[in-house]
């Protein structure tokens, strides 16, 4: 049943009526044990929720949204290998990447068993890059889940990085990005990287083939050494003179991929035992969501939220802020896989929406975020949840610096909803700004994993109770295609059967 049909989506809505007047402050002096019972434990992962507007009665009612549209049924079809992206006929499989070998009986065996080919290659050519001492660079020339992923990742993950290798992400068309990179380069101690699904990608292909004239210019030679390629597409990776080819299928999503050959760059980074660590950390997540009851289950109690705070509360934005430096990359990686999966105004059946969905993810790494945009998120006018991530214990031994980022961590948390008095207007702080927290113990390579996969199943859930396929992205092919003819124009000065605006800004990019 469609969310919006449901019975307890009517009760939602009057109890959002009913928590107008809600106030955390008030929440708290009412109900002493309020921060135990909004936290919880899970894999790798503590999350607070108490300084969430949320109260038991919520939860619960959110429980029941989730029970009358079926989540917990299409979670389990998904786990099944079951069709349930719809738009393409596809299985949604990318858990299946991080599942132990020989571990399923049945239909998927087969499946599973391809996967660990294709991860035991991967992990033997990572390990042999690794112990290449002329190999210094490593280029990823991808774009979207095959760039974002992976460079995460790799700058997450760089304390457990072998020295010696520098990793380099080329996504961008625009020239001054792989040129920026190439010029620091040799050709004899470089492997590039060529990570398409298709391997016909325009941007990917676009780069890849300038690195290509780069690498020959510059007098490389042996060019099946120097350049391997992620793609399903073995015959057009050995037509452009590649012969090291690592596959994946048409159920991994290009935003779920890291977990495929599209995580060779974080392998050769961390190695075969690190990559299976992020694979372990991410599959015991998995194993959460799957068991645990609703009421605990934390990837289902992040997605309700999410729900509560677009349709109820209308909140139509959610900051991201971790507070780690090697998170940096984290913000734009949600970003992507929030807004690309959820951002729909169509449900399932192709049916138009009465309601709103994915809200704008958007973020920076703390500290350096309280200088610039939480001047709005504490005064503004906007009311924006912020979702705060920390790590307890650093890498680093550096003296003092650990505890102040952690206390300016708990002190946002603590200022957004405290708030502060003040007559005059200029210093005051409305506060009951709500707030989650996201704790790690460490940043590792099992850490990481668990916590991308909760905010995969997060994403699911929420998906999921709206109805909506969060699994295909038609909304990137309109501007691709008009891309090709507009290019076409560019060259040839052609603009007769343009709007006018397009007609007179080609006029003023035209190379003729």
């Amino acid at each position: 049943m469609r969310c919006d049909q449901t019975t307890a989506w009517k009760n939602l809505q009057h109890h959002a009526q009913a928590f107008q007047g809600f106030d955390l402050r008030t929440a708290f002096a009412a109900d002493a044990g309020r921060a135990e019972s909004l936290s919880q434990t899970a894999p790798c992962v503590f999350a607070d929720l108490s300084k969430n507007h949320v109260d038991a009665a919520t939860e619960v009612l959110l429980q029941a949204l989730a029970q009358q549209t079926g989540l917990e049924a299409h979670r389990d079809a998904m786990f099944c290998g079951e069709h349930i992206n719809v738009s393409e006929d596809r299985a949604v499989m990318h858990w299946l990447l991080r599942h132990p070998a020989g571990s399923l009986n049945g239909p998927l065996a087969a499946p599973l068993a391809q996967v660990h080919d294709t991860l035991n290659a991967m992990l033997a050519y990572a390990e042999q890059v690794r112990a290449d001492a002329q190999i210094t660079d490593v280029v990823n020339i991808g774009i979207g889940g095959s760039d974002l992923g992976p460079q995460m990742a790799v700058l997450a993950l760089q304390d457990f990085a072998l020295p010696g290798k520098r990793f380099h992400f080329i996504s961008n068309v625009d020239g001054h990005e792989l040129a920026g990179v190439l010029r620091g380069l040799k050709a004899e101690s470089t492997l590039f990287l060529i990570a398409s699904k298709t391997f016909t990608t325009v941007e990917t292909m676009t780069n890849a083939h300038s690195a290509l004239h780069w690498f020959k210019a510059q007098g490389g030679h042996d060019q099946a050494r120097h350049f391997a390629a992620l793609t399903t597409n073995v015959a057009a990776a050995a037509e452009f003179g590649i012969s090291t080819t690592l596959g994946f299928w048409d159920w991994v999503g290009g935003r779920y991929s890291l977990w495929s050959a599209i995580g060779l760059p974080l392998a050769i980074a961390i190695g075969a035992a690190g990559f299976k660590d992020l694979l372990a950390g991410a599959h015991t997540m998995d194993q959460h969501f799957q068991t645990a009851p609703l009421a605990q289950n934390l990837p289902v109690r992040l997605g309700l939220l999410d729900v509560w705070y677009r349709n109820f509360l209308h909140f139509t934005s959610r900051s991201i802020a971790p507070y780690h430096s090697a998170l940096r990359r984290l913000p734009a990686y949600l970003q992507q896989l929030e807004m690309e999966s959820n951002g729909k105004r169509v449900d399932s059946h192709g049916q138009a929406l009465t309601y709103g969905t994915s809200p704008v993810l958007w973020g920076e790494p703390g500290t350096n975020g309280q200088h610039a945009y939480f001047q709005m998120l504490h005064q503004g006018s906007d009311i924006v949840p912020m979702e705060f991530i920390a790590v307890k214990t650093p890498t680093h031994k550096l003296k003092d610096h650990h505890e102040l980022l952690l206390a300016n961590v708990i002190a946002q948390a603590q200022a957004l909803m405290m708030g502060k008095d003040d007559a005059g207007g200029h210093r005051h702080f409305t506060g009951n700004r709500p707030s989650t927290f996201l704790l790690l113990d460490e940043l590792t390579p099992a850490s990481l994993g668990a916590l991308i996969a909760l905010q995969e199943h997060r994403v699911f859930v929420s998906g999921s109770v709206w109805g909506i396929n969060s699994f295909d992205q038609w909304g990137v092919e309109l501007g691709k295609v008009l891309a090709k003819d507009i290019h076409a124009r560019i060259v040839s000065g052609v603009v007769a059967g343009l709007d006018s605006s397009t007609a007179a800004l080609l006029q003023r990019v035209c190379r003729v």
